[in-house]
């Protein structure tokens, strides 16, 4: 097919990919079998393109070519794939983990490279743009799960770059995939607009989920209610923080906070004096953090 498609447009050429940067002036399409191939745009008027592109898949060769495994799953998170059609068998758990990293400070053939480098595993990567996408990690038996904490800081000082990671939950099939798939990504941007943590789980994103699908005025309430005279006391509100965050435990919060821990119990008493709320109960001090979420 190639050798015929040079003959009708003398300009084609083949993309090696790892190359120097494609030439922007041309298109670039994907054929069947992996191979990448470029057209001058002088050549092509809308009837080519077209034509070419109902045989061919365009290609953004800023891209790595698509895997057989990640055309699969391209294929599984499509909202309009008829679930029937989403026919390949799983022999693992699955989940989707979202990255998110510096606009133009690598490219996708380099972060790909880099993230497969790290894994026992070569991941599918479903990019949403440039510098966004979805890791679709396998439970591996022999491994056990990634451990996105333990290699990010790695990640980044190799490659220069900031990176963040919201992952999701492992699943067991590909039942409503691409709504889980859309799930994670909004889930995902959601975090990055409330934490600063590079890296991110759904239970962290919980209380952000609650209070996004509760109402304003129950917000505002919950707050004041719970909170009361203390919604606008930065130094207490950072305490109460600190200790739901360090598990309840005076020792913790106290060396976080560099303070004794006499002191921190004097406060602590002080707090549940004047709320009723005794934020050393775990429901107390549940409804004590939501509150304090709410502001965000």
């Amino acid at each position: 097919m190639i050798s015929q498609l040079s003959k009708i447009y003398p300009s084609l050429q083949v993309y090696t990919q790892g190359a120097s940067a494609a030439d922007p002036d041309y298109k670039w399409f994907s054929a069947a079998d992996g191979v990448v191939v470029g057209i001058h745009e002088t050549e092509l008027a809308q009837k080519d393109l077209s034509l070419l592109s109902a045989f061919l898949t365009p290609y953004n060769p800023k891209f790595p070519i698509h895997t057989d495994e990640e055309k699969k799953w391209l294929a599984a998170v499509n909202s309009s794939t008829p679930e029937e059609a989403i026919e390949f068998p799983l022999d693992s758990l699955y989940r989707f983990v979202h990255f998110s990293i510096q606009e133009k400070q690598i490219s996708p053939v380099a972060f790909k490279h880099a993230v497969n480098d790290f894994t026992a595993q070569q991941v599918s990567i479903l990019w949403e743009n440039d510098h966004e996408g979805i890791l679709v990690e396998h439970m591996a038996k022999e491994d056990g799960p990634i451990s996105y904490d333990e290699i990010i800081d790695i990640l980044m000082s190799d490659l220069y770059v900031k990176i963040r990671f919201f992952v999701g939950p492992f699943r067991d099939s590909l039942t409503l995939a691409a709504a889980h798939y859309r799930s994670v990504i909004e889930t995902a941007k959601m975090m990055g607009i409330y934490s600063n943590k590079t890296v991110t789980g759904y239970v962290d994103a919980v209380p952000y989920l609650l209070i996004g699908q509760t109402e304003e005025h129950v917000l505002s309430d919950i707050r004041q209610t719970i909170l009361q005279a203390y919604q606008d006391d930065e130094e207490t509100i950072k305490m109460l923080q600190t200790f739901v965050r360090n598990n309840l435990n005076i020792s913790e919060t106290s060396k976080a906070l560099h303070m004794h821990r006499n002191s921190l119990q004097y406060r602590l008493d002080r707090f549940h004096e004047n709320t009723g709320i005794d934020v050393r109960k775990f429901d107390h001090a549940m409804a004590v953090y939501l509150a304090i979420l709410i502001e965000k």
